[in-house]
């Protein structure tokens, strides 16, 4: 398990990492980091692991990339969250970073619009 300073330190490398789809902030939550970007959780870092936001219209994106959902156990559950993994890649790549990042804005943005359509009466 990494160090808190460890996860900070690439929790903000990977907030500068994708700076190029705006003004994404790491902000620690639950042990690990939220990342932010126009007031919505784009992903998440956990166990020095990237996990971007999906739904139904880009979960199969992931899941054709092998890459694995964020999973916690809840009561000795298997909890899964909707963030799957970024690709390796991301790390080593600026422009996949970023092409993945926006996948997980995308995400968000649309989650966050069917939330405010079901709050409507």
């Amino acid at each position: 398990m990494a160090s808190n300073q460890d996860e900070r330190e690439f929790a903000l490398y990977i907030a500068d990492l994708l700076q190029g789809i705006g003004p994404v902030a790491a902000k620690p939550m639950f042990g690990g980091f939220g990342m932010f970007l126009d007031g919505l959780m784009i992903g998440l870092i956990a166990d020095n692991t990237l996990y971007f936001k999906v739904d139904n219209e880009s979960s199969a994106e992931f899941e054709a990339q092998g890459l694995e959902p964020f999973t916690y156990f809840k009561q000795n559950k298997p909890m899964q969250l909707s963030y799957w993994q970024a690709p390796e890649e991301c790390l080593d790549n600026s422009d996949v970073m970023l092409e993945w990042g926006n996948k997980g804005f995308s995400a968000a943005i649309r989650s966050n619009a069917r939330k405010v359509r079901k709050a409507k009466p």
